[in-house]
Order: C-alpha cells, then sequence, then structure tokens
C-alpha cells in the first residue's frame, strides 16, 4: 500500500491512534475514520492484513467440538456481521464435517448444537433479511449417510458444484468412507481469503479521508502526554504520543537514517495481534495472556476433477490424531492445517506472559519466521507431512506437491486457556487505552463497536451520526464503488507480493449479487 500523508484539511475536534493493521486494526480503523475521526493506523509490514493463517469463515464454530454452545452462537453473529463488512471475501462453499472411527466422539454428539445454530440463524434473518447470507435457515446443515455417499460417489463428478449433492459427490468419491462415521454433516460454513478481506480493508480506508494509514512502519514507543496523577495506580491520561519511523526510500536511505515522527493522539488503541504486550508494556498495564505460533501449508493437487467443499476430519488437538483441514482455493491449490504438533502446532509453540512482562516471549527460531520466513528445509518438510496426514484420509491426494508457501504467524490468546476462541477488545477508560483481543477475525467489527461505546462515554464522539446507522445498517461506503473486480485485481496483486500463486486471491464462488444488492 502506498504511504499516506497526513492531510491538510480543516483540524478535527479528536484523533485516534491505532497500532497494528491486522484484521482488527483496519477493521477498527474502519469503524471510526467512517465516524469523522481522525484515525491513524500504523503497521509494520508493507500492507495491511498480513498474518496468521485464516481461511475459514467460523460461522457457527463447528470446527471446535470443545468450546461451549453460546461460543459458538456468538461465532455465528459474529460473522455474518463481518462478512456484511467484507462480502468480496467470501467464497461460498460448504464444509464437510466427518468423525473418524478412530475417534471417541459420534456425529450425533454435535446435532444440538447444530438445531441450536439454525435456530440462532433463522431469528437473526427475523430481525435483518439481510441477515441471509448463508443460505436459507433449513439448509444450515445437512446429513449424509453411508448408502447416500455410495450412492453418489457412483455420479459423474460435476466440475461446478450448484447444489449440495454436487458438492458432495468429490466427497464420496475420494474421501475413505471406511474410515470415518456416519453421518457425515455438511454446514454452510464458507471460506475466507486473507487476500481479498487485506484488499477490501485498503480499498475501504483508501475511501475516507480521516484514514491515515502508514504501512511499512515501526512504531518507536508510546508515552503519555497529558497525564494526572501519573505515579498512581488510578492515573489519568488524556492524551497520547506515538513515536514512529517510516522506512525510507532507496535514495533516502542513502543519505541518513530514517527520521523519528510523532502524533499526539486522544485515544490510542493496541490492536498489534500476538505482540499486544508490547505496548502494555510500554503503556504500564499488566495482563496475563498467551501467544501461539502456528502455520498452515499450501499445496497443489492436480486430481480434484473440479470444485470440492472443505473437509475437515475431527480430532484431538496437540496429539498425533489432531483435526486435519483440507481447504480449497481455485486453480487447483489447498491449504491444510494438521492440528498436530509436526504439522500446524509446535513443541515450544505455546507461550505465556511473566511476572515482569505482557509479552510472551516466542522462540527466536519462530520470531524469525515471522519477520524473515520460513527456512527452506522444515518447511517442505512440513508441508509434506500435512500431504501425507490428509492423505490418510484422502488416499489420492498422496499425488500432491508442495509449493513452498505457508500461512504462519502467532495468534494471542487472553488470559490462561489456550482453547478460547471468542474474545474481542478491553477497555481502561482511565487512560483512554483499549487493547484489541480478537482470537478469531471475526469479532473484530465487535471490538470496533465497544471502542466506539467507550469512545462515546469518554465524549470523544458523537454516536447519533448517520455514520453510526449505516453501520448497524452495514452501508459502508467503499461497496458503493468497489466490486467483486476490483477487489480481485488488488488482492492479486497482494498474493503475488507476498509470494503465493495469484490464484489464491480469487473465490470459486462469490457471494450472489442478489445477495449483495440488499447487504
Amino acid at each position: 500500500m502506498t504511504q499516506s500523508v497526513i492531510k491538510n484539511q480543516t483540524h478535527p475536534t479528536k484523533r485516534v491512534g491505532i497500532l497494528g493493521g491486522g484484521t482488527a486494526g483496519a477493521t477498527i480503523a474502519i469503524r471510526l475514520a467512517a465516524l469523522g475521526l481522525e484515525t491513524y493506523l500504523f503497521e509494520k509490514n508493507k500492507s495491511l492484513i498480513d498474518g496468521p493463517p485464516m481461511c475459514h469463515l467460523h460461522a457457527g464454530g463447528n470446527l471446535y467440538r470443545e468450546i461451549p454452545d453460546e461460543d459458538c452462537v456468538a461465532l455465528l453473529k459474529q460473522c455474518i456481521d463481518i462478512l456484511r463488512l467484507y462480502p468480496y471475501t467470501i467464497d461460498v462453499r460448504p464444509t464437510v464435517f466427518a468423525v473418524p472411527t478412530r475417534d471417541g466422539g459420534l456425529p450425533e454428539d454435535l446435532l444440538p448444537r447444530l438445531d441450536i445454530l439454525t435456530d440462532a440463524y433463522r431469528e437473526l434473518i427475523a430481525q435483518d433479511d439481510n441477515n441471509k447470507v448463508l443460505g436459507e435457515p433449513e439448509d444450515y446443515y445437512q446429513l449424509y449417510s453411508h448408502e447416500q455417499l455410495i450412492e453418489l460417489s457412483e455420479r459423474e463428478q460435476v466440475a461446478v458444484p450448484t447444489t449440495v449433492d454436487e458438492w458432495m459427490i468429490p466427497v464420496a468419491k475420494y474421501l475413505d468412507l471406511n474410515k470415518v462415521k456416519f453421518p457425515l454433516i455438511v454446514v454452510q460454513e464458507y471460506g475466507w481469503n486473507i487476500f481479498r478481506l487485506a484488499a477490501s480493508a485498503q480499498l475501504a480506508l483508501e475511501d475516507y479521508d480521516h484514514a491515515h494509514v502508514f504501512t511499512d512502519t515501526q512504531v518507536q514507543q508510546v508515552m503519555p502526554v497529558d497525564c494526572e496523577n501519573c505515579s498512581n495506580a488510578d492515573h489519568h491520561v488524556t492524551k497520547w504520543r506515538i513515536d514512529y519511523q517510516q522506512a525510507a526510500g532507496y535514495e533516502s536511505a542513502l543519505e541518513s537514517k530514517p527520521q523519528t515522527e510523532s502524533i499526539e493522539v486522544d485515544y490510542l488503541i493496541n490492536a498489534c495481534g500476538f505482540r499486544t504486550g508490547v505496548i502494555d508494556d510500554m503503556v504500564g498495564v499488566k495482563v496475563t495472556r498467551m501467544v501461539e505460533f502456528k502455520s498452515s501449508y499450501i499445496t497443489h493437487w492436480d486430481n480434484a476433477g473440479g470444485q470440492i467443499p472443505e473437509i475437515i476430519v475431527y480430532g484431538n488437538r496437540g496429539t498425533p490424531e489432531g483435526m486435519a483441514q483440507l481447504t480449497p482455493y481455485p486453480g487447483g491449490y489447498f491449504q491444510i492445517h494438521g492440528m498436530s504438533k509436526f504439522i500446524t502446532l509446535f513443541d515450544d509453540g505455546l507461550v505465556a506472559s511473566s511476572k515482569d512482562s505482557a509479552q510472551p516471549k516466542l522462540p527466536p527460531q519462530y520470531v524469525h519466521y515471522i519477520e524473515d520466513g520460513w527456512d527452506k528445509a522444515p518447511l517442505q518438510a512440513r508441508s509434506q507431512q500435512s500431504i501425507d496426514y490428509v492423505a490418510e484420509f484422502v488416499p489420492t491426494f498422496h499425488s500432491a506437491r508442495t509449493v513452498g508457501n505457508a500461512l504462519y504467524g502467532g495468534q494471542q490468546i487472553p488470559g490462561q486457556d489456550d482453547t478460547l476462541r471468542v474474545a474481542d477488545v478491553s477497555l481502561y477508560s482511565n487512560i483512554r487505552y483499549a487493547r484489541a483481543e480478537n482470537v478469531k477475525a471475526s469479532s473484530t467489527l465487535i471490538a470496533a463497536d465497544q471502542i466506539v461505546d467507550e469512545l462515546t462515554k469518554l465524549g470523544l464522539v458523537n454516536p447519533d451520526t448517520s455514520a453510526n446507522r449505516n453501520r448497524d445498517a452495514h452501508e459502508w461506503s467503499y461497496l458503493v464503488h468497489n466490486d467483486s473486480i476490483t477487489i480481485d485485481r488488488v488482492a492479486r496483486g497482494l498474493a503475488e507480493e507476498r509470494g503465493f500463486p495469484i490464484a489464491m486471491a480469487g473465490v470459486n464462488h462469490s457471494i450472489p449479487k442478489k445477495d449483495l444488492d440488499t447487504v
């Protein structure tokens, strides 16, 4: 993204600084800039939303058997909400959930939750018909018996499926039906494309004069400017100073080191993802958290015979038989998660904060991967292991090949529960500071709303505006003059810049235009 400069315009009443341009920071910036706040977003990478692996819109959280039903309902609501902000990021295809024969669970164990989610989806549509973005409620999930799959396996595969039966033909043909329990569960949980998400956020922020985006920029420190009783634990801060350095161009670098610049803001938001503890330490906030390094792997498979749904095979996280996740992209590319410690998880990849620092310390090797990229040999080894892992259940996937790409990063987990999947934001009213704590990207818009409520209480923003009403109706200005084609063009550029196959910037099936016309 081109570096933004501070624009000359009528000086606004209030400024907000957001540190970190991942999904949380970018989404919060969109929300605040839409309200007319001067919004300054700082990101150390060259473009926005370039972080940990994402591929799946958790519209119901059915990947996670271990989390409570209420968390699954929260994920459903959040996903529908975020989908309406970023509609061109979604790949419309079902997800198939299978319980392996080696597993102690049964498919029937999941049915009560699925019925709860179906009712919750129906209720959301009753509240606002525009929430019907996952199809009809009665189609939210379907069950397939062994007999149905045997019959489907004998049908000719359809290159571009249009019905659930057609989506299930390749599953019936390729999944080893002797290794899974029945019924299989098919849920309308769609794909979520990180390159299209980054493109959407970039275009959305470019639409606001009040949004100032500084990519390729390192925040050096944050300091209270206007502080009352600073030596007291219950002190008050009304202004913060952000010191930052923008990466110099080649000619500037030859002349001198990058200059440190500063800006004062009336409210500070920490959206630094797994690095949030670094800012907490600067601010002086004590907090307990964990960080987990995770990775997924990009492979290419020529023998799928057409488009296939996402396939999830359940397993116990962290064991040699952890969950397997096969996520389709256009062009025969597939992203693989294997929730064992020789694929997606790492023996020493989960670390916690200490009494001396809010920032958990990842082993240097993983920090090196995040900042400089994977070393070739371990990437190749884990990628091949991921292919072998999936091929246990999809035997013909043995013919897939590694392509030397991975999506990886550090995921923050507030508190001490590494199964936590729903969290949004922590607010510190006395020092005008907020910390985004999004475990799942779908909760970022909810976090933004909570920050708006906080800014309202502090008198920094007037909530009774058309912009706030537009948010409730999901009338986002960038959607007026950007469409799927525009998003695709920008997303392709981002995929290429990040070293991924350009095809991965696309989706096989976009949200139908008739649905978008009402969003």
